[in-house]
């Protein structure tokens, strides 16, 4: 009989289901994709409630429920930490200890009633690293590879060192809270001005416009890092173990003032500390990878958690050749703990053979629901919006990838949706990254964030090496690869100076490559390579664009705005290119023009506007 595991990850940032059964991933999605709240951390009852539809079982049909963390321990630590830290923590105590007495030391129950009194059977609880560990290595293409797992905090540990072999994982080494680089890193995107644990993105993007000045204070001042990449903060320059900030007072004094409000123009200050801190980090997360060379002797590393994330330290740590290969799986984060703990419960504890996969198992992380052309059309009808419909694929992707070389910023929506914070072609915007006036537009104009963040190119991956030095496929956008040089463009003289201005609005605008939509300003690119094995249709339109322009890579972002999770349904889709300055909308079998409406609906332009209102393009 085939044996089900449910998988869940909650309360603290992303929760999210997952559906495994005899080893097999199903189906996994965010619950934010559903509630439409951002990083929304209540139970994922919506999330559970799509993976059963989409597996077509019942609540009482599940074999295992899988939560991604202890939290009786997990309360543990929160208590010595409140303890070792009062008065102080008293605040911070006030205010977590409820939620944990309502919620979250009685999992079980609330386990049982979300899936409606009917689930009777066995809930595990893996630990957080084993979660994490678990969603690393049982989808990877290794049959045997080292597992670094890098985060904030689980229950007490920070990070892991293990090895993975065949159907078996074993964590042989962790770190300790309140040492953390995760927390570290977290810090400077406090101080930077960005939200914590979704704002950690944006320094990495801020980092290239910077220097490193401020690296060897951080190392002499804040952290004290180890050869084998284990670290111990001063915890007198932080805030977070009982307090309600990141960083204290004496981290301000070592920083040159406060820390930068979120909606203050960006200086030089917060460049050169995200440039910094973005060294440091990359420079212990190649400490750990090479003392997990040593403790395992593999060939391969897996990585999760949230620092995996960090795709820039993730390329460094590829051009390091510790190792022969890396793998990242597409939800590293929290959310991606659903998947793990349920992959831990059908191999490490059932016992279910595994046979890894070339590629990998993640089945191009398109796990995620699908809307069938009817539903699409239903929904165009009701917001009486006039379209095209197209009976066969090749004329709809001529017509895509026209419109894209023709200029349009263009809504894509296909197929199964993406698990993880990346959109990869399912449920994205696209452009054409060789117009150089395309990321300033989709920035501002299309998706109200700062003029500052990098977009990515999808590539086809047999071409990938033809644009950037990377010599191996990354399929879910998790490795920063250099533009080659002979696409690199020199600066004349004004140019450079652009470059030093201190609007960043003005460096970005400067063309540094024949694909400038991509490429940063340290010649770099976010890359996804893009297969028809994986991506299906969206390969396909990419191949269409390089036969109408010689040009095999496309801009791609999430099918978003800033401060909305990406778009899940027809109906957010529609909504979305409505309030935008989107061009063209293609769902499916359908094209939508913006040209081609009588009239905005009503709201329209009240949407944009809020968004306007509260956006700066800085």
């Amino acid at each position: 009989m085939p044996r089900s595991i449910l998988g869940i990850s909650a309360y603290f940032h992303d929760s999210a289901a997952a559906l495994v059964v005899d080893g097999e991933v199903i189906a996994a999605a965010q619950e934010e994709r559903f509630t439409r709240k951002k990083h929304d951390a209540s139970f994922p009852a919506r999330a559970v409630e799509y993976c059963l539809r989409e597996a077509r079982l019942s609540p009482e049909k599940i074999d295992h429920v899988a939560f991604y963390e202890k939290p009786l321990l997990k309360f543990d630590r929160l208590l010595d930490t409140f303890v070792a830290c009062a008065p102080a923590g008293l605040r911070s105590f006030m205010m977590a200890v409820p939620l944990w007495i309502k919620q979250k030391l009685h999992l079980p129950r609330e386990i049982r009633r979300a899936l409606g009194g009917a689930f009777k059977k066995r809930i595990v609880f893996p630990s957080h690293h084993e979660s994490h560990a678990a969603s690393a290595f049982f989808p990877s293409p290794f049959s045997e590879a080292a597992i670094l797992t890098l985060d904030g905090v689980g229950e007490w540990d920070t990070a892991s060192i293990g090895i993975g072999r065949g159907g078996k994982i074993e964590l042989l080494k962790t770190l300790r809270f309140p040492h953390s680089l995760g927390l570290l890193y977290s810090a400077f995107t406090y101080f930077c001005g960005f939200r914590v644990n979704s704002g950690e993105y944006k320094l990495m993007g801020l980092a290239p416009y910077g220097e490193p000045r401020f690296a060897d204070t951080i190392r002499r001042e804040i952290v004290d890092v180890k050869d084998d990449g284990s670290l111990r903060l001063n915890m007198r320059h932080f805030d977070f173990a009982g307090g309600l900030r990141m960083a204290s007072r004496s981290f301000e004094k070592l920083f040159g003032g406060p820390p930068r409000q979120p909606e203050d123009t960006i200086t030089q200050r917060e460049m050169d500390l995200a440039a910094s801190i973005q060294l440091v980090t990359t420079d212990i997360v190649l400490r750990m990878a090479r003392h997990a060379k040593e403790l395992t002797g593999a060939k391969n590393l897996c990585l999760a958690g949230g620092v995996a994330l960090n795709c820039v330290a993730n390329g460094e740590l590829l051009r390091a050749k510790i190792f022969d290969d890396i793998w990242i799986p597409s939800a590293a984060g929290d959310a991606g703990g659903a998947l793990g703990a349920a992959m831990f419960v059908s191999h490490q504890l059932l016992g279910t053979p595994r046979a890894p996969k070339p590629g990998d198992s993640l089945k191009g992380a398109l796990l995620g629901p699908q809307f069938s052309n009817d539903e699409i059309r239903a929904v165009l009808d009701a917001h009486g919006l006039r379209y095209e419909h197209f009976p066969d694929e090749a004329p709809l992707l001529t017509e895509a990838a026209r419109a894209i070389a023709g200029g349009a910023v263009v809504g894509w929506f296909h197929g199964r949706m993406e698990f993880g914070p990346r959109a990869l072609g399912s449920r994205s915007i696209l452009g054409d990254p060789r117009n150089p006036g395309m990321q300033a537009r989709m920035n501002v104009r299309i998706k109200f964030r700062e003029s500052f963040r990098p977009f990515a190119p999808s590539c086809l991956a047999e071409d990938a090496a033809h644009w950037f030095d990377l010599d191996r496929e990354s399929p879910y956008m998790l490795l920063v690869a250099p533009v080659r040089a002979e696409h690199r463009s020199a600066l004349d003289d004004s140019q450079r100076a652009a470059m030093r201005d201190p609007d960043l609005r003005t460096r970005v605008n400067v063309v540094r490559s024949t694909l400038p939509a991509i490429t940063h300003v340290d010649y770099s690119a976010r890359v996804q390579t893009v297969s028809e094995e994986r991506n299906g249709r969206y390969a396909r339109l990419i191949r269409e664009f390089k036969r109408q322009t010689g040009c095999g890579v496309l801009v791609n972002t999430s099918f978003n705005v800033r401060g909305e999770p990406i778009v899940c349904t027809p109906e957010d889709a529609v909504r979305c290119f409505l309030a935008t300055d989107m061009d063209v909308l293609v769902l499916e079998s359908f094209i939508v023009r913006k040209a081609d409406q009588p009239a905005p609906p009503p709201g329209t332009d009240a949407v944009r506007e809020r968004h306007l209102r509260t956006f700066s393009p800085d």
